[in-house]
This record gives C-alpha cells, structure tokens and sequence, in this order.
C-alpha cells in the first residue's frame, strides 16, 4: 500500500524539497502553505510529473481550527497517513532580545512551538493503533538554533526550537509503544528565503565561513536526511536528532 505523508510549510524551502523527495519515492503527499497557493501548486505540478499524487492545503499551523481540517482533509483523500513533517515555521526579524515585544515572542511560539504540537496531536489520532491506525513516522524540523542559541539574532527562535526537541524527545517515548517514531532534523545555515524574510538577506553569504565545510546547505540535503528518518532504513530510529549543518 502506498504511503502518505504531511508536510507542513510544504511550499517553499526544506519543506518543498521535502515533498519533491518524498513523492519521487512514491508517497503521497499532502503539504500545507500559510498563503502563497501558486507556489503550492507548483509543487503538486512537479510531484504529479513524477508519477505522484499530491494535494495543497491552506493552512495556518498556529490556529488549531486550520490544523484539525488539513488531517482530515487528508484522511478523505488518501486515507490514512503514515508520515509527518513538522516544517512550518519563522523567523523573525534579526533583533536581541531586549528589543523583543511579547507580542513577537508569543508569535514565534505561536507557529514554531504550538503548531508543532497540533499537529502531532492529530497525527497521533491517524496514526496511533489506539485510534485505528498503524504506526508510522514523525520529523519535527527544529534548527541549529536549539543549540547555538542564536545570540544577537533571534533567542526567541532558538527557544521555540528549543522546545520543540524536547517535545520530540518525551513524544518518542511516549509513542514507541504505538509504533509511531519521531524524531528531529536540526538544518544548520540553509540557503533559502528565510533569511530574506527575517530581513537579512545578505546572511547566508556572510556566515558560510564560518561553517566548517566552508559553504551553506541546501534544502535538498535537509529533505534528503528527513527523508530517511521516514522511511523504513531509519525503523530502529527515535528520539535522536540530525544536525545538517556542515559541522556548525
């Protein structure tokens, strides 16, 4: 039976190659996008040239109404899921922390931390043979961030991401019964348009010396680790992380 996987922030980025490289392996996907539905449908377009079935979802992961629709939309379309991919995220604006309003913390937790937890949630109810389902696989998407901290840039961030690993090292534990796996994936500098958005455009260029491998990654090869972490090679693996950093 083929398997079906959901991506969240599955439009652009890590995301994107994710959903490119799962359905080149023959998943179905599902993907989500906050607002840009032509770039969402690009990417169905280039799954389905691969001989995939993909469907877009608008969805904003911070609002749970959002996240609860999206899993059942994917139930009614491919019925039953086995893979999840918590990608959706952002990063704010380069600022230290003394200049943070609440209202900019909140928002990162909002979408990094709580989103994630929504969506396992619901995951686990597709999932989890508790509720009908048969196992299957979890990768949180957190960041280099957890454990560099990101001084000077954004704390709030590297906090959320923080959080995010520590609730896929307790959700591993509690879901290995189930024979539900869920691990991490830690990109390190990524050359994508996340740093524009965070107003930093010139970032990647700038920071790529000091990356041990002297160069930044790609979305490609973060999709190409989550990937495997889904994937059945990976079926004695939870609860650990993979740093995609270049040594970083």
């Amino acid at each position: 039976m083929t398997k079906t996987i959901l991506i969240t922030g599955g439009s652009r980025g890590i995301g994107a190659a994710t959903a490119i490289a799962a359905g080149s392996k023959g998943w179905n996907v599902v993907l989500t996008y906050l607002s840009d539905a032509k770039a969402a449908a690009q990417i169905v377009k280039k799954i389905e040239a691969l001989g995939g079935r993909c469907c877009a979802v608008a969805s904003d992961v911070s609002v749970e109404a959002d996240v609860i629709s999206v899993f059942k939309k994917c139930k009614e379309t491919f019925g039953q899921l086995d893979g999840l991919v918590n990608n959706a995220g952002m990063l704010p604006e380069v600022a230290r922390l003394e200049d943070f309003d609440l209202a900019r913390w909140n928002k990162t937790f909002a979408v990094n931390t709580t989103g994630t937890f929504l969506c396992c949630r619901q995951a686990i109810h597709l999932m989890s043979p508790r509720h009908g389902g048969h196992g299957g696989s979890i990768v949180n998407v957190s960041s280099m961030a957890a454990v560099l901290g990101a001084a000077g840039e954004f704390i709030d961030y590297g906090a959320s991401k923080g959080a995010v690993e520590a609730l896929t090292v307790g959700l591993s534990k509690e879901l290995g019964p189930d024979g539900i796996r869920v691990n991490g994936v830690r990109p390190g500098l990524i050359d994508t348009d996340i740093h524009k958005s965070a107003g930093d455009a010139a970032r990647v260029e700038r920071l790529a010396g000091g990356v041990p491998m002297g160069r930044a990654g790609t979305a490609a090869e973060t999709a190409e680790a989550i990937v495997w972490l889904l994937s059945d090679a990976a079926s004695y693996v939870t609860g650990t992380f993979i740093s995609v950093s270049g040594g970083r």
